[in-house]
């Protein structure tokens, strides 16, 4: 292994490069599957069984057109932060820390405040007293339990994680099938084509902020997109097969070593001609598990919601809209589908709650020990657990004090969630073209996009804010 020197062949060396060739893509697609598999199925929340079901009962199936844009948009911000890592083996956000020392931290502070309520997880405990009675509070507060120990004994954290969101995304489109096959009829889909034949159009009715951020949010969204790197690396994509896997330090082996370094390789025929092969293969399984398998869902879920409840002045806002969907499907299919449909629904989001953990603790120890954790012995992987069990903890805290999720913070989390999206947009155009060779920088349509999604989420965020403050301030 050698340093490399500053030359015009490969990006400026901060004195921690290595120089390694970087490894062969694989033959087959299906052994990349995962990472894309899994910000689809942590992204599948509350805005693909609420939010857009929502909208589509309201004002049918004409604003579907926004999902696919936000989606699409999305898309494009993961295979620029795929790319970074698929060449150097670094996350994003610790190639951010290039750009300006802290700026990685100051991304893990917004992350954190944004998910320290533990709301999904409250969410999928009510959806199970749908279906069993009991507590939602007291079961929530169990299902975080769940979370940090299961996230503490898998021995490779990544792999229990990808299991866990094949198997919701698997019952997800079990629930898709059914609906297509049982409850959307030929009217929803007249519905879908009208509202592909509307493409642009907005339903001020329901408010501006309302529809921007499901635009925004659809799929992922906030710190998820920035986790990609984390995600790849640990599956093995390009040069994240030379840095080590976060493991349990219970039940996997957990080696503290130093801090790896950024792996960089030569732009030879040979290394490119890799390169192009990762980069094709990323792309594929990125626009099938993550963007079809969202879009998809979106889709179905919203179609399902117009089929059944579509016009009806009675519907209530946030989670409380699943129980008047369920009891619609057990009138209109029978009881067994309204117990499937709040079932699918407690997985999806309990699911989504354990990657929210997971990927704001990945977040928060790769930048922890990338430039504050000095002490010797001290792993990523135990800085990571030890976030783990901070976020549980501090949710259970919260449950049992029996505080409700202020209004206060929903708008600040909304509002850092697009402001972060607007600034990472902007650092990847530079990270991605200063910090990497000129064979592989981003540039052309890959380049616009970035700048418009630093436009599109700054906006949100600037007219979120106002609009919040006026309405507090009425």
């Amino acid at each position: 292994m050698t340093r490399p020197e500053s030359t015009p062949s490969l990006p400026p060396s901060t004195g921690r490069d290595e120089l390694r060739p970087l490894p062969p893509a694989p033959s087959s697609l299906w052994r990349i599957v995962g990472p894309g598999v899994v910000a689809s199925g942590v992204g599948l929340s509350s805005g693909e069984f609420v939010l857009w079901p929502y909208i589509a009962s309201q004002v049918g199936l004409v604003f579907l057109w926004g999902a696919v844009l936000g989606v699409i948009t999305q898309f494009f911000i993961n295979m620029e932060i795929e790319r970074y890592t698929l060449a150097t083996g670094e996350t994003a956000l610790a190639g951010f820390n290039r750009i300006w020392r802290h700026a990685g931290l100051a991304f893990v502070l917004m992350v954190c405040f944004g998910n320290l309520w533990p709301g999904w997880v409250m969410s999928a405990a009510t959806l199970c007293t749908y279906v069993f009675g009991g507590s939602a509070r007291g079961i929530a507060i169990v299902a975080l339990l769940v979370i940090g120990a299961a996230l503490t004994l898998a021995p490779v954290v990544y792999e229990a994680l990808e299991r866990l969101v094949f198997v919701k995304v698997a019952a997800v489109l079990v629930l898709v099938a059914l609906a297509i096959a049982l409850v959307i009829r030929a009217d929803t889909w007249t519905a879908l084509a009208a509202g592909v034949a509307h493409t642009g159009r907005f339903p001020h009715a329901l408010g501006f902020s309302l529809l921007m951020g499901a635009i925004a949010f659809a799929g992922a969204g906030g710190g998820q997109n920035l986790c990609q790197s984390n995600w790849i690396r640990d599956k093995g994509f390009g040069m994240g097969r030379y840095v080590p896997r976060l493991v349990s330090p219970i039940t996997g082996e957990d080696t503290p070593t130093p801090r790896a370094p950024r792996y960089l390789f030569e732009p030879t025929p040979e290394n490119l001609e890799r390169w192009r092969g990762w980069w094709r293969l990323a792309n594929v399984e990125q626009a099938i598990a993550f963007a079809g398998v969202t879009v998809l869902t979106i889709t179905i879920t919203s179609m399902l919601a117009h089929a059944l409840l579509f016009g009806r002045a009675d519907l209530p806002n946030g989670i409380a809209f699943l129980a008047l969907e369920g009891r619609a499907l057990a009138e209109r299919v029978g009881p067994w589908f309204g117990v499937l449909f709040w079932l699918i629904g407690a997985l999806s989001l309990f699911t989504a709650a354990m990657g929210i953990v997971d990927y704001t603790s990945r977040l928060a120890a790769d930048v922890l020990k990338a430039g504050y954790v000095r002490a010797r012995g001290v792993s990523e992987s135990r800085v990571y657990f030890r976030i783990v069990w901070l976020l549980v903890l501090s949710g259970v805290a919260i449950l049992a004090a029996g505080v409700d999720q202020p209004l206060v913070l929903l708008v600040v989390s909304a509002c850092v969630g697009g402001t972060a999206m607007c600034v990472y947009s902007a650092l990847l155009i530079v990270l991605n073209r200063r910090h990497l060779v000129a064979a592989i920088r981003v540039g052309g349509f890959r380049l616009a996009v970035l700048a418009w999604s630093a436009l599109f989420y700054g906006t949100l965020a600037i007219l979120t804010i106002l609009q919040e403050a006026r309405r507090l301030l009425r």
